[in-house]
Formats: structure tokens, sequence, C-alpha cells
């Protein structure tokens, strides 16, 4: 009998007991020695499986990263017109240095109401620091930065039709009073996050089955297999789309659906399939037959800086009766067919049902916008089959940079921390908070909430990595608990509290929730909510806890520039 196993019988037994107290603090110091070897014993077996679903994942496949040399240079041309504008505002101080007593006067003039129009801008805090940050290291070319590309009548046009195209499907959203209030009887304590969500035009769903997926390997894999059972009509939007592996057996599948007569949609962002698609890739499906049409083209907005604008969506669509959303995109490490960052961890949401009309809305509204002088039909796209009747509600949600608007998905986030009584759970890439946002979560700490953030140990992106360790410290100092994935990059977009979760494209910084088009499933499913909490359950095991002390510690170049990228995070 090993030692421990003897000492507890031993204890037990009762022989030889002289204190019950000490004979508990005993058995209790036994106890926590065996937690401990199970925990590591489990630990080890997680990591393992880790390793082997690997090994394991689409092993007769092989991925490869294609860099498209256009599509560089494309990208390159439209640095360089970018950076020749900054050139010439910055050439104009010394141009006018002759005229230096009223350059000066000039100067505090512009600076004057540079600073008005910035203190009483509809705009937050973060925003505001960066261009005043600007305007005082660049006087005078600042000011002119600021006037070409920081004030909201640059794309006021541009953002008026889009408001205009996405209010053109408001007579198509339903809302149902009995479900609603179905719902609110059941889960009183949701009552106001969905209430909050039905103000913005996003019904309440029941008739759903949900299905929630770790790894980008598995998510993938099913939608392949439904997409193969289309028989009407595949809607898919992303923002990233990579010519490989995984673009290859997609192509492959909608090449077939096409023969057959169903339609195909694609859409996807300028921005994200530049550098990996071949020139002529857009066009090239079109000619077979692939609807494709490319989200808000680069170069039409070099001079106003409008490319931050973008559709960060993942949606996918089949007959109305299915559809997928998550943080995944069309390449072939979200699929871990290559290795760029270690293990590449995904999450997903599969959605079968009344709620897939949510996301069928939302592609629509895009497409709507890729082609502002065409019509849509909204009930060609309607679900082609009944649903089957049960209790399991969603809200599918979007958001997008509309000035002047609430921030949807934002002020969902908070409310999921607000509401939380026991525990919140969020996966995120990257961690660049407002004040407002850190101020929630050290609240939720001080009601005794147990509050933990999963994030990437090996980044794709090294200076928002470095902003993304620097908003640890106040969230360690007041009690957050930070961990850090440690196989790999962690891509998941996910926060759960003990009655409901948030799976999506959404990353807690400031590009997702202010400056593009993102999109959500907001869900409080029994059986979702446990998959997904075993997931972080899972994941916490495999990372790298993060002590305040350790993040002190870090290196003195770090401390150094770290705060000077946060005064410009919302340029990052």
């Amino acid at each position: 009998m090993p030692d421990t196993a003897r000492k507890r019988t031993y204890i037990m037994r009762g022989d030889n007991m002289d204190d019950d107290k000490q004979n508990l603090k005993e058995l209790y110091k036994i106890r926590k020695s065996e937690l401990k070897e199970d925990y590591k014993k489990q630990k080890q077996d997680i990591k393992q499986e880790v390793k082997d679903f690997k090994e394991a994942s689409m092993t007769n496949i092989k991925g490869r990263v294609k860099n498209n040399i256009s599509g560089f240079l494309r990208a390159v041309v439209s640095g360089l017109l970018i950076l020749v504008q900054i050139l010439v505002i910055l050439t104009l101080p010394l141009l006018l240095r002759q005229y230096t007593a009223l350059f000066y006067f000039i100067l505090e003039v512009v600076s004057f109401f540079v600073a008005v129009g910035l203190i009483n801008a509809n705009k937050n805090a973060s925003f505001k620091v960066a261009w005043m940050a600007i305007a005082l290291l660049l006087p005078g070319s600042g000011h002119i930065m600021y006037y070409l590309w920081g004030r909201n009548s640059t794309r006021k046009k541009l953002i008026k039709n889009t408001k205009l195209k996405i209010a053109e499907s408001y007579p198509y959203i339903e809302f149902d009073e009995e479900c609603e209030k179905e719902f609110y009887s059941e889960h009183p304590e949701l009552k106001g996050i969905s209430k909050y969500l039905k103000s913005y035009m996003f019904p309440l769903r029941r008739n759903n089955k949900a299905k929630y997926y770790r790894m980008g390997e598995d998510v993938f894999k099913d939608i392949f297999e439904d997409i193969a059972g289309a028989k009407k009509f595949v809607l898919l939007n992303f923002f990233i789309v990579a010519e490989g592996a995984l673009w290859d057996m997609l192509h492959d599948i909608l090449l077939k659906k096409v023969k057959e007569g169903v339609e195909v949609i694609f859409i996807y962002d300028d921005f994200g399939g530049m550098i990996r698609t071949d020139k002529h890739f857009c066009r090239t499906l079109n000619d077979e037959g692939i609807r494709t049409m490319v989200f808000n083209p680069i170069h039409k907005y070099t001079d106003k800086l409008i490319m931050n604008y973008r559709t960060h969506q993942k949606i996918v669509v089949i007959d109305g009766n299915v559809g997928y959303t998550g943080g995944f995109n069309i390449a072939d490490e979200y699929a871990n067919l290559i290795e760029r960052f270690g293990v590449w961890k995904d999450c997903g949401i599969r959605i079968e049902g009344d709620g897939v009309w949510g996301l069928t809305m939302i592609f629509l509204q895009v497409l709507s916008i890729c082609r502002p002088k065409e019509a849509v039909d909204y009930n060609r796209y309607r679900p082609k089959k009944a649903a089957e009747k049960n209790n399991c509600y969603c809200q599918v949600i979007s958001d997008g940079p509309y000035p002047y608007d609430a921030h949807i998905l934002e002020s969902t986030y908070k409310q999921i921390i607000s509401t939380a009584d026991k525990y919140v759970y969020i996966m995120t890439p990257y961690l660049i908070l407002e004040e407002h946002m850190i101020q929630t979560l050290l609240e939720a700490v001080k009601r005794g909430v147990d509050v933990r953030i999963i994030t990437p140990k090996i980044p794709d992106k090294k200076k928002v990595y470095m902003l993304t360790q620097y908003n640890y410290g106040p969230l360690l100092a007041g009690g957050v608990k930070i961990y850090e994935y440690t196989p790999g990059f962690i891509h998941s977009k996910v926060i759960i509290n003990e009655n409901s979760a948030l799976v999506g494209t959404v990353n807690m910084d400031y590009r997702s929730f202010y400056l593009h088009f993102e999109n959500a499933v907001w869900i409080s499913e029994k059986e979702i909510l446990e998959d997904i909490y075993d997931d972080f359950k899972d994941t916490f095991l495999i990372s790298e806890d993060i002590s305040y002390e350790s993040w002190e510690n870090r290196p003195r170049k770090d401390k150094i520039l770290q705060p000077v990228l946060n005064m410009f995070s919302t340029l990052v």
C-alpha cells in the first residue's frame, strides 16, 4: 500500500488519536497532496490529447502558405500613397518657416479648434488621447492629419449609406412576443440583456439545435459536410481567405454545388484576402459561377484611411437551415494544417433552426452594402424547412462602425460581466481595453466573481501582444486571473458566465468594438454552456497562470515602449 494511502487509513481508523483537530488538519494535508497529484496527471493528459489531436487531425492533408506578389504590391502601393500624404503634410511646417510669427499664430488658433473638436467629439477617451498626442508631437502636421483622417465628416457619406442599406432589412425582422414571454419567465436574470438586444432589432429565437466547437479542425469538417448537402444556396462571409489546402477543399465542394444548380455567394474582405490570394481570385470565382465580391476595396479610400472599416464577420449559411460563426477564417493555420504560431486554437458554433435567419440577415445586409445599387430579395433566402420545436433560445447579433450609435457588442460584453454572480471566463487573442471595460471587470471581482481571461502565449502580432500584456497590470492588481495559452496562439472569441455565453468574431480590443463589422451568437442553452465551460476548464490546465509579480518583472524595454504604444492603441 502506498505511504499516503496507508497514512490515510491509519488516520481514518482513529488509532492513537489524541487530538481530533490535529487529525483533521493532517487529513486535509493528505487530501491536498492527492488533489495536486491528480491535477498534474490531468494536466499532462490534456497536453498529450492536444498533441495527439494535432498529429491526427487531417493527417492526409498538407497545408501551405501562399503569399501573392500582386497582393503584396497592392498593399505596398496603398501604404506608399498614405506615406506620401503624410510626408507632404510633415514638410509643410518647413516650407512655412519663413513666416514663423504668422505660422505660430495660425497654429495656436488651429490647436484651439482641434482641442475643442476632440473634447466634444462623440468618441471614446482613447481615440481623443491618440489624436491629441499626434497634434502635440507634430504641430501643424498633426492638425492636418486630424482634419483629413480623424473627423467624422470624412466618413459621413459612407456611414450614412451603410445605415440606409441595413435599414432596408428591418421589414423582414419578426419578433415573437410569446417566445419572449416564456424566455423571460424561465430566465428572469437574462431579461435585461435580451430586451437590450431586441431594442437594436435582434429578435430572440427558439427552436434551435446548437453545437459548440473547441477547434477549427472540427468546425470545418462539419461545414464541408453541410455544404455538400446544400440544395438551394450557400452563403459565405469571411475576413481572411488564403489559398491553401483548406481553400482547395472548400473550392472543390463549391464548384460541385454550382454544377448542381445551387446558388453560392461568397464575400471576403479586401484587406484580409489581398496578400494571400491571386490577383485574379475574385474574377476567376465569378467566371466559375461562384458569385464573389470584395468588401470595401482598400484603394478606394487611401485618402481617408477608411481601410479600417473591415468586415471581420465569419458567417456560413446553408439553405437557411444551418448556420455557422466563430473566430475561424479560411486559411490553413485555422485548421492546424500548417504551424505558424504553435497550436492554433479557435472556437465556433453551429446553429440549426430559427436562429439561422439572424445569420442570414446579417449576411444579406453586408451583401447590400457591397452592392448598394442592387435590391436584395430577403425572402429568397428564407429557411427551406421548419425547425424542430424546442426551448433552445438564442439571439444572433452584429455591430459596425456607426458614429453616434451605441456599441452593441461591447455593451453586451459589459452586461455579461456585470450580471455575473459566480464566474466570468473570456478567451481573446487581443486584450486592449478601454478604462470603463477594465473597471467593469474589476467591479465583478469585488462582487466575488471569479474573473479569468485567456490570451495567447505565442503572438501573431508582436506590437499588439505588447499592448495586450500591458493591459494585464491593472487587471492582475485588481484580482483578475490572466492565463496564457502555452501550446500556441488562441484565436477564440468567447465570453461566458453562469447564465449565458457569447460566441462570435469579437476581439476585446478597439478595432472589434469600434471599427469593424462583427457578429456573434448570444445563447443560454444549458448543454452549450456546459460544453463551453468544459473547454475553458481544460484550457486553463494547459495555460500559464500569469502573476502580478511576473508582470512587474517584465523586460525594461517593454516597460518603456508599452506606455508609448498605449497612447496610440486606437490606431494600432
